[in-house]
């Protein structure tokens, strides 16, 4: 597979990469499985996080006896010192190396997050420490607010960014991409299927061909999955006048009921997440039943019900989601399907 360079990470990377949320659903042979396929077929770099609950662990498995030849990246949710230590470390156990081509700051979600991130006092001061010592080769910084990646790529301390990117969430092409470029901060766009809102992977990766600088993680359970797109990615790029129409088609259909998870509708009077509340369905689709049907994520759907309707939310929303229907919909969604979920596991 043709490869990319990764902003001043200086690492040249393949056109596409490995996303390993999707595996987690997997047995331990299948997962293995896929992510061998996905090397045969030429990806070179790989994508997890400490809380992809198994991710780590069978990628590591996956490329034993191939590590020198691959690029792993991978991420901490830890805001403190020890917390992100102890992250690195069992990282490092898991993916069975002895250092990580790039560590990221997951999930930052508003200026107060970045400033701890970016504490004189605080994680960075490790992962500065582990880049001296070989551990850590770059760091990097993954959010959902674009606000927060447009500062993060103006500072020295993150080689890499990664944000969501679609056609029909494309706010970051002309907001963010142009700052990167300026600062030479490589690009990895997460979410290509709008969370699995799009359907047409051709249109999909053609639009992200579109952006030669930077890279998409494709989220991978399938090796039929992969194969399609790399056919795709591998082709001569074009885009004709047919494609660009459906493109503003879907985007002009899904856009008024599509969260783009600026989180400007935040905080809610009632503690109600609602960005979340609002990809909750990408999230049973791609993490282990087991783990969203209870505990904290269904305590947070449960919340929906304190809703007061008092449309302080909607007036905040810069895309004017109709957001008080929206969460009672996923709310009413996730507890039929954690009712099914809970009576199959019964029997």
């Amino acid at each position: 597979m043709q490869k990319m360079r990764l902003g001043r990470t200086e690492m040249m990377v393949s056109k596409v990469g490995f996303g390993g949320i999707p595996i987690q659903r997997l047995t331990e042979d299948e997962a293995v499985t896929v992510v061998r396929r996905c090397l045969d077929l030429g990806v070179t770099i790989l994508d997890s996080s400490h809380v992809y609950t198994t991710s780590e662990e069978r990628i590591g498995k996956a490329i034993a006896g191939r590590r020198e030849s691959l690029i792993l990246a991978t991420k901490t949710p830890s805001r403190t010192c020890d917390g992100v230590a102890s992250d690195l470390n069992l990282s490092l156990e898991r993916l069975g190396t002895d250092y990580i081509d790039l560590y990221q700051m997951h999930g930052v979600r508003d200026f107060d997050d970045l400033k701890t991130v970016l504490d004189p006092n605080g994680p960075m001061t490790v992962l500065q420490e582990a880049k001296r010592a070989g551990v850590v080769k770059h760091i990097g910084l993954t959010s959902h607010s674009l606000d927060v990646l447009k500062e993060a790529v103006k500072s020295p301390h993150f080689e890499t960014v990664m944000v969501a990117l679609n056609f029909v969430n494309d706010v970051a092409a002309n907001e963010l991409l142009p700052l990167a470029r300026e600062n030479d901060v490589g690009v990895i766009a997460m979410k290509p299927l709008a969370g699995g809102m799009l359907d047409n992977i051709t249109l999909a990766f053609k639009y992200l061909m579109g952006f030669p600088d930077v890279l998409p993680l494709v989220g991978i359970d399938k090796t039929e999955y992969i194969e399609d797109v790399i056919r795709i990615v591998e082709a001569p790029w074009s885009m004709s006048e047919t494609e660009q129409h459906e493109m503003a088609r879907v985007k002009a259909e899904l856009g008024t009921r599509f969260c783009r998870n600026c989180d400007y509708c935040q905080p809610c009077p009632e503690g109600i997440l609602i960005s979340f509340i609002l990809q909750v369905r990408s999230a049973v689709k791609r993490y282990p039943p087991e783990g969203i049907f209870s505990g904290t994520v269904g305590e947070m759907m449960e919340k929906v019900a304190n809703c007061q309707k008092c449309g302080e939310c909607e007036t905040k929303c810069p895309y004017g989601l109709p957001i008080m229907d929206m969460i009672d919909e996923e709310a009413d969604w996730f507890l039929q399907e954690r009712g099914k979920f809970l009576q199959q596991y019964q029997t």
